[in-house]
């Protein structure tokens, strides 16, 4: 992937942080520079469990296990970004909406 590619799909990733912390009860509202912030986090910390426990395991594999590792990885991403304060109950909402946006607006360019 590209230097521009890394950007956009951050960008997205960002505005659709800020839109779930908009709507969603449990997930604080944020600003785009914690938003994009978050997005970093959240793609690292993902990184870091894909690596380290395989591709089934990720948010990628579609599945119970991958949307609940979802959840795990924004909750805990609130202990890294300032300004970030997510509930349990607000991440597995969170997860869930933004795999459903991740539907039709996909933040991997593939």
């Amino acid at each position: 992937m590209d230097w521009v590619g890394a950007a956009v799909r951050f960008v997205v990733s960002a505005l659709v942080l800020m839109f779930v912390g908009a709507v969603l009860p449990g997930f604080s509202a944020i600003g785009f520079g914690t938003a994009l912030l978050a997005a970093a986090v959240i793609a690292g910390i993902g990184w870091v469990i894909e690596a380290t426990l395989g591709r089934r395991v990720s948010p990628y594999g579609r599945g119970i296990v991958g949307f609940l590792v979802s959840a795990i990885v924004i909750w805990a991403s609130q202990f890294v970004v300032p300004g970030l304060s997510v509930t349990f109950l607000g991440a597995l909402l969170a997860a869930f909406v933004i795999g459903i946006i991740d539907l039709f607006v996909p933040v991997n360019l593939r």
